[in-house]
């Protein structure tokens, strides 16, 4: 009886049995595994190598080279021989330039690698611009387009005012027959008053 009240108290069962820990939990975040490598940053670490790949592409780093190189040579050739550190053939002198080459090719790889995924970031922007912007102009064309098509189904200025001149011109002409035919009439009428009198006149002399 006792081991079983052991068994319940370790493993409940029921609502409570949810609470026993699991190792792996889908509604929590992994644990970071730890790794005997050292960790580091490569966004900084990839800026310090481009400081150092555009310093060692400069003239002040050959000049300075250049007079580190010429001193060590002659403090070790015409020092005094207890003060001298590096004896010809100058060995250390040959490993700390072997070393210094060493790192500064694979720091310059990197910042050329780094330099190239900027410049394929920024050929894919250009050409996505590229591509919107020949949509544009291809839509203002079309648009434009269909202006003009509009534009001519309708009245322009240089065509009203053509049909405006016409009309001026048969209103003239209409003024002008009208005017005629009233004078036409006027003498008309003026014919017929003027044979009544001729008449009355013909009847007092007979």
């Amino acid at each position: 009886m006792a081991a079983d009240e052991r068994e319940r108290t370790r493993h409940p069962a029921g609502a409570t049995a949810t609470g026993r820990p699991r190792k792996n939990r889908l509604d929590q975040p992994r644990e970071p595994r730890r790794s005997l490598l050292p960790s580091y940053d490569p966004d900084a670490f990839g800026k310090l190598s481009e400081r150092v790949a555009r310093f060692l592409g400069t003239g002040r780093f050959i000049v300075w080279m250049t007079v580190i190189i010429i001193v060590w040579v002659l403090w070790n050739v015409f020092a005094p021989r207890n003060f001298q550190f590096d004896h010809y053939p100058f060995i250390f002198l040959t490993l700390m330039l072997s070393l210094q080459a060493s790192y500064a090719a694979p720091l310059i790889l990197l910042a050329q690698n780094r330099q190239d995924d900027r410049d394929r970031v920024n050929l894919e922007q250009d050409r996505k611009q590229n591509e919107r912007n020949i949509a544009d102009t291809e839509y203002l064309t079309r648009e434009v387009a269909a202006l003009r098509m509009g534009l001519g189904e309708v009245a322009t200025r240089d065509w009203i005012r053509s049909e405006l001149q016409d009309l001026v011109k048969e209103i003239d002409e209409q003024r002008h027959r009208a005017e005629r035919r009233n004078e036409r009439h006027g003498q008309d009428r003026h014919g017929d008053q003027r044979r009544p009198r001729s008449d009355e006149g013909d009847g007092r002399g007979r």
